[in-house]
């Protein structure tokens, strides 16, 4: 492993803040489920893509964004995710644009990015939310022209309703501390299914989530609090015909006792409760992991 970051580093001029496959208190790996190849895959990818993934990192448009690089880690984030700047990358639930601007960098010469929204039946029963996702969709391109200054049509959006010609299209597919949600909202069955259709083959589906310890209880793991079990999820993503190819402790915080009574919004940077204690540990503590489509 040693080598390994070395290599990496070497190869993109990034420092690695955490070993890819290191193991965090509490939080072991599934047995039988790691593909170490990909992990040794990391470096090689490193070598080939680390000049360019470094260029999207430290763009100019980027300097309010990089305060956040620090607990995001998006290198080695990106690297273990195997994202080349060639492919065709989906990005669940968009939010506040923070990896869309660094995406629509990355993937804005050679690649596309496409913002996946969700199904608006699903999501909501209110004809006018129903259309402010479509519109939030449509209007995604310009969103992220305007982040990069990249032609518009570089980027686009669609809702999981409207897959018409995109099935078995992306290469990859990320879902970015977007599963609580999903649990919560009782739109993860719909979505997974959805997300499965649009992946190729030989796609990949990368995950970051906030981390429940192992024994937390399920009142406080079902998402309501931002926090999800990793064994869960893992289970969770099998059910829905995915399997797990590599986890990854890039994203570990073990300054994160995730047991805030008000979720993880208390944690920074939105430091809900305005908790002196809380100010200067960094972000949640994450999960990160990768699958495949199970055949």
């Amino acid at each position: 492993m040693k080598k390994l970051i070395l290599a990496i580093t070497a190869a993109s001029g990034l420092a690695l803040a955490a070993p890819l496959m290191a193991q965090h208190e509490g939080h072991g790996m599934a047995a039988g489920g790691v593909d170490e190849a990909h992990i040794k895959d990391t470096a090689h990818f490193m070598k080939m893509h680390g000049e360019q993934l470094a260029a999207a990192i430290n763009h100019p448009t980027r300097a309010e964004d990089k305060a956040r690089d620090a607990h995001r880690h998006p290198a080695e984030t990106l690297a273990f995710f195997h994202v080349g700047p060639e492919m065709k990358v989906g990005e669940y639930a968009p939010g506040g644009g923070w990896y869309s601007r660094l995406l629509g960098h990355y993937l804005g010469g050679e690649g596309q990015l496409v913002g996946l929204y969700a199904n608006p039946l699903t999501a909501s029963a209110d004809p006018a939310r129903q259309q402010r996702i479509r519109d939030t969709a449509a209007g995604f391109g310009t969103e992220v022209a305007g982040y990069t200054g990249l032609p518009a049509e570089k980027f686009s959006g669609i809702t999981l309703d409207n897959l018409e010609g995109q099935k078995g299209t992306f290469d990859r597919i990320l879902v970015m501390r977007a599963m609580h949600n999903l649990l919560r909202s009782g739109t993860a069955d719909t979505e997974l299914r959805a997300m499965r259709e649009l992946l190729k083959d030989d796609g990949l589906l990368g995950i970051e989530q906030h981390r429940a310890k192992a024994d937390a209880p399920w009142s406080y793991a079902n998402g309501t609090k931002g926090y999800l079990r990793q064994q869960d999820v893992i289970d969770f993503m099998r059910v829905h015909g995915f399997e797990l190819v590599a986890a990854s402790e890039i994203n570990a915080n073990p300054k994160d006792t995730a047991d805030h009574k008000e979720g993880v919004w208390e944690m920074p940077p939105v430091l809900a409760t305005k908790r002196d204690d809380l100010k200067g540990l960094g972000e949640s503590d994450r999960m990160t992991l990768l699958f495949k489509k199970a055949k």
